[in-house]
């Protein structure tokens, strides 16, 4: 008689035990990230919607938690997104525990205090908003050991000190934002390693020296804000190289000398931002070849000669802001091409002669400013046809208004 096989009985208790294990552990991860989540909620003081106070409990799956989004494979925490939900509170050391996390979003609310340095844990992370909240101390150094992350956004804190030179580690990072913080110090040159780069914005710090040339390097570029800042010096004729930029920022320095001619070569540009420098010399003629540009701002400078004629290429053009300079000439007639302007604004220079009658051809125009001008003769009547027009302010010039006799 054969002796009965435990072959069967055995193979399923292995299976069930295996099984048992991927569970346990399945379970043990959640729960991590449970607690990871449980702990950020305890530091967070204040949460007016009750976004989180009455949405985040223990009795569902942390997978269904508002700002929650797990992986599919291994239902762990890939994403948490709590962007604009008015909470006070502060980071909590255990985040660094979502192992698994890729993308943190928690800009637009009021967290504050230093950031821990377990989250150098989250080497996933391939998105970090901190933007608009109260976060203080030193931009931490070892942001550099994200080697994934392609978003770092800190724009609107507290932060202090200087740029630190570990974000050249950051090889794949494509959008940078530390602007509305308190940064002194000069960029560092290692930051232009960033290849990658399509977003920098640095507005509003303390930052000073001369923009570096290494600028150039970056030619995958589209938007650059260095405005209100301490930057002296002259523009770095390297900005020509970044032939895809689309804004360029650098309003509110202390540049200086006159425009770099490789300007010309920046023909996708939109936006360009130039005022309240001490940019000297004339308009350059290459300002013509901008021809999507929507906004030219050189008001506040030191700028002499003419309007240049090419400048009827600009077709585009919403705003001209060249006031408070040292313009002189005519206000040339070919103005009247600018159909898409709503806003012009010559004030405070040396321009003499008529208003050209062509500006009753910019009927979305909201608002003329020639004042503190050396302009004569009479206000063109057509001036009274500009339905969209909000604001005029032609005081302080030599012009007469056409008088009108009721029969």
């Amino acid at each position: 008689m054969a002796k009965p096989s435990f072959l069967p009985p055995f193979m399923f208790g292995l299976l069930f035990a295996t099984f048992g294990v991927i569970l346990s552990a399945k379970y043990s991860s959640i729960t991590v990230d449970q607690s990871a989540l449980l702990a950020l909620k305890s530091h967070i003081t204040h949460d007016p919607h009750n976004f989180l106070t009455t949405n985040w409990s223990t009795s569902t799956s942390v997978c269904s938690w508002i700002g929650v989004t797990c992986g599919s494979k291994h239902y762990r925490v890939t994403a948490l997104n709590l962007s604009s939900m008015d909470l006070i509170g502060t980071i909590s050391s255990q985040l660094g525990n979502l192992s698994f996390l890729a993308w943190l979003d928690i800009h637009q609310n009021s967290f504050q205090g230093s950031l821990p340095v377990e989250l150098t844990n989250l080497r996933r992370m391939k998105y970090l908003d901190f933007g608009n909240n109260s976060f203080n101390g030193k931009i931490p150094l070892w942001f550099g050991c994200f080697s994934k992350l392609q978003t770092l956004s800190l724009y609107l804190n507290n932060f202090i000190g200087v740029i630190p030179s570990t974000l050249s580690n950051l090889s794949k990072l494509e959008m940078l934002s530390l602007g509305g913080n308190q940064i002194s110090g000069r960029i560092p040159n290692s930051l232009f390693k960033c290849k990658e780069l399509k977003f920098l914005s640095l507005f509003n710090n303390s930052l000073e020296g001369n923009i570096p040339t290494e600028i150039g390097n970056l030619t995958l570029l589209k938007t650059l804000h260095l405005g209100i800042n301490h930057f002296k010096g002259k523009i770095p004729s390297t900005i020509g190289n970044l032939t895809t930029l689309k804004v360029i920022d650098l309003a509110y320095n202390n540049l200086s000398g006159e425009f770099p001619l490789v300007i010309g070569n920046l023909t996708s540009l939109r936006e360009l931002y130039l005022s309240y420098n001490k940019l000297t010399g004339e308009i350059p003629l290459v300002i013509g070849n901008l021809t999507s540009l929507r906004v030219l701002s050189f008001g506040n400078n030191k700028l002499t000669g003419e309007i240049p004629l090419v400048i009827e290429n600009l077709t585009s053009l919403k705003i001209l802001y060249l006031s408070n300079n040292k313009l002189t000439g005519e206000i040339p007639s070919i103005i009247g091409n600018l159909i898409s302007l709503t806003e012009i604004d010559l004030g405070l220079n040396y321009f003499t002669g008529e208003i050209p009658s062509t500006i009753g051809n910019l009927t979305t125009l909201e608002a003329i400013n020639f004042s503190y001008n050396n302009l004569s003769g009479e206000i063109p009547p057509v001036i009274g046809n500009l339905t969209s027009l909000l604001m005029i302010s032609l005081f302080d010039n030599n012009l007469t208004a056409k008088k009108f006799v009721t029969p």
